[in-house]
């Protein structure tokens, strides 16, 4: 399956295809001057020295976040200033340079059909866009089998498992839409069964539904390739909530559309990759950026709120905190914040995630009829993307390393990631993949400013208990990031769509 994904610091016998492009989804973490890292990161205006240090409102997180809601209040007339922890914008959205001296995405990548807001923030930034590479066949290796499939034929995407698995997998599916049906979008814990689905796991539904082990296979591939987390570590009503949300107003969301490439979350990328957006509207927002400047502190006073952030102290009427919710923890806030707003900062985890990226001097596996995407059963990766750039001038596969696979090489070296991840693209494209020209790694549970992703999701009991929190704002505090968003939540659109809403909301309140 696919997907994308995001604060501080991806026909009757259908099921479900397994592959997806992270933070799609994406948010960041607040901080002064843009380090140049060659053509994967530009130099942005503004610094801690040359911040202003007393505004309208003070946005903590650089990510699409923070950097959207920046821009709206701007537009609004607001004095406005962005705190990124980091030395660089963007977030969960990273750009990497390749040895060759191309371009590709570390975080999030993707978009899709009803990503609307997204697409219209990079249009707006003439950032332009191509579709992700997508022609020849796909590649199923389970049981140490390897299988070439077509994707054109009457399953699309769906890997050729047997006939039994299909037409349970098929049924589950469409399940899983209906329910998702049910769920209110902004608030899913006041679903009618809310209670009853927030009280179980994926995986408890899973064993009860997908009943032949091969469509267990397809929708354990799913899980972790959207989520970046197993079955049993997801509630059932956060996945239902999550399938409502892969849309837009007018049009429901469906799993297949998560999971998809050509008609689903996988089907676009950025020319000079995804960075270029949060980049390019940085940019635009100037000295109203301040990096290097991790919030440390929040106190709320008489009228005004102080924020420090290493060494800049700012006044602000409002504050927007636009990072994950477990980072939201690391700040000192007083007066504290309230006890439910906290404890869901404390149960909302991020997913473990990294992804591994080899070049070649040439996308050698089109020659053979293949487009680079993989569903697999076993290795450190198991799902795929072909990362060339539009021209096709060289060739880069694309690896994500997920959940339980990326906890197990949490303690190993970049030499020993790149060894296993070798092995495995050996595996599923041939020995030609073994002897890459270059090679990249970016491993988002080590990153202090992010610690996971693509997503922050929800285990059991959290939604029904603690989700009411989620946007409420405190006092003068609002919220925003992917997490908040009620359509393509987790996603790149998701976080650009929660900075348009918040924006709005302080607008109003001041």
């Amino acid at each position: 399956m696919a997907r994308q994904r995001t604060g501080q610091t991806s026909q009757p016998a259908r099921g479900p295809v397994t592959r997806r492009a992270m933070l799609g989804g994406a948010a960041a973490a607040g901080v002064s001057a843009i380090a140049a890292a060659g053509p994967a990161q530009a130099a942005v205006p503004g610094s801690t020295g040359a911040a202003p240090r007393e505004v309208d409102v003070a946005v903590v997180g650089g990510g699409l976040a923070g950097l959207t809601a920046a821009r709206d209040l701007a537009a609004a007339g607001k004095s406005v200033l962005v705190l990124e922890a980091r030395d660089r914008v963007g977030g969960r959205v990273l750009n990497l340079a390749l040895p060759n001296g191309g371009t590709s995405e570390g975080g999030g990548e993707f978009i899709g059909p009803t990503q609307d807001r997204m697409k219209a923030l990079a249009d707006s930034l003439g950032v332009a866009t191509f579709p992700t590479y997508n022609t020849g066949k796909n590649v199923l290796f389970k049981d140490g089998k390897r299988t070439p499939y077509a994707t054109d034929g009457l399953l699309g995407a769906v890997p050729p498992i047997d006939v039994a698995g299909l037409a349970n997998a098929a049924a589950v599916q469409a399940m899983l839409n209906d329910l998702a049906k049910q769920v209110p979008v902004d608030a899913p814990w006041t679903a009618a069964k809310a209670d009853e689905w927030d009280s179980q796991t994926f995986e408890t539904w899973l064993k009860h539904n997908a009943v032949i082990p091969s469509a267990k296979f397809l929708f354990d591939v799913a899980c972790t390739s959207v989520f970046s987390a197993e079955p049993s570590e997801l509630s059932l009503l956060f996945v239902l909530f999550y399938i409502r949300a892969a849309g837009n107003e007018t049009t429901p969301g469906t799993f297949e559309r998560l999971t998809e490439t050509g008609t689903g979350a996988q089907a676009t990328r950025f020319v000079g990759g995804s960075a270029q957006v949060p980049l390019r509207l940085a940019q635009s927002l100037g000295d109203r950026v301040a990096l290097n400047a991790p919030v440390t502190r929040i106190a709320q006073g008489a009228g005004r709120l102080t924020v420090e952030a290493n060494g800049l102290t700012v006044s602000a009427r409002r504050v927007v905190i636009a990072v994950p919710p477990s980072l939201t923890n690391r700040i000192t806030f007083s007066p504290g914040l309230p006890a439910t707003r906290d404890q869901l900062g404390q149960r909302l985890p991020m997913g473990s995630v990294g992804k591994a990226i080899a070049v070649y001097d040439t996308p050698f596996w089109r020659a053979a009829g293949l487009n680079g995407q993989v569903v697999s059963d076993s290795g450190a990766v198991r799902s795929t993307f072909d990362n060339s750039p539009p021209d096709g001038s060289y060739g880069a596969l694309m690896g994500f390393i997920e959940s339980d696979e990326m906890r197990g090489l949490n303690g190993a070296t970049e030499a020993e990631v790149r060894a296993v991840v070798l092995k495995d693209f050996a595996t599923y494209f041939g020995d030609r993949a073994k002897t890459p020209t270059g090679f990249v790694l970016q491993r988002w549970d080590n990153e202090t400013y992010s610690r996971g992703g693509p997503v922050a999701y929800a285990p059991p009991g959290v939604l029904t208990r603690y989700g009411a929190a989620l946007r409420a704002p405190v006092g003068a505090i609002h919220w925003a990031g992917t997490e908040t968003s009620t359509y393509w939540n987790g996603y790149m659109d998701g976080a650009v769509r929660s900075g348009e809403r918040v924006a709005k909301e302080v607008v109003a309140a001041l």
